[in-house]
């Protein structure tokens, strides 16, 4: 949690922000970058990748799903805890312009490196992702989030995430605290050791060459 510090200045730099946004209605790739560096850096990290694990690396993440969630955040229709706390206010100030410049610039950074982990927790991940959990009714992971869990528009980019930021979501979304239509009967029946092992897995993969 070292990056607590610097979530309060952040809100005085996005409430800046919206007041250059309100005088400038078209923001481009290069207000998108500095928005990114100079705000967003501070809890994702320099490019979106984020060496703080209860904040998710943004970096290669698909602009779709990006420009989703900065829009949830903006119209506060995502209510998990952290989305309160954190994104509500930071996402205020943002025009439909300026998220989409933000998801463009977060699709085209070089994504996190892979961590190693646990090598049965990795097997055991890799297993759940590729082929699912027949008997929990549970379909690989693949089929929406890729074959490297690269993402796929709307299915957002879990490969290099941060394990515990991974688990934390399934779990949110497991106790409705997150809404995720797609995935709220998926992961109903999952425990937290499957949820360890996929995310282990998943945060074990770097870019693919």
């Amino acid at each position: 949690m070292r990056a607590l510090p610097y979530v309060a200045t952040t809100f005085a730099t996005v409430a800046l922000c919206g007041a250059a946004l309100a005088a400038d209605a078209g923001p481009t790739a290069q207000q998108a970058e500095k928005l990114a560096s100079t705000t967003c850096a501070a809890c994702h990290g320099a490019a979106g990748r984020s060496s703080l694990s209860p904040f998710p690396n943004l970096a290669a993440q698909t602009a779709p799903y990006l420009q989703a969630q900065l829009k949830a955040f903006r119209d506060q229709k995502r209510a998990d805890p952290d989305a309160q706390a954190y994104m509500w206010g930071l996402a205020s100030p943002l025009n439909d312009a300026m998220i989409a410049a933000l998801g463009s610039y977060y699709a085209s950074q070089h994504a996190a490196a892979g961590k190693s982990g646990n090598p049965k927790l990795l097997a055991k991940g890799k297993e759940i992702f590729d082929k699912g959990m027949p008997a929990e009714g549970i379909p690989p992971c693949n089929v929406c989030h890729g074959a490297n869990g690269e993402g796929n528009a709307m299915f957002p980019r879990l490969a290099g995430q941060h394990a515990p930021y991974l688990v934390k979501q399934i779990l949110l979304i497991q106790n409705a605290l997150r809404v995720a239509p797609v995935m709220h009967g998926l992961i109903k029946d999952m425990n937290r050791d499957e949820m360890l092992a996929v995310a282990t897995y998943l945060a074990s993969l770097g870019p693919q060459p």
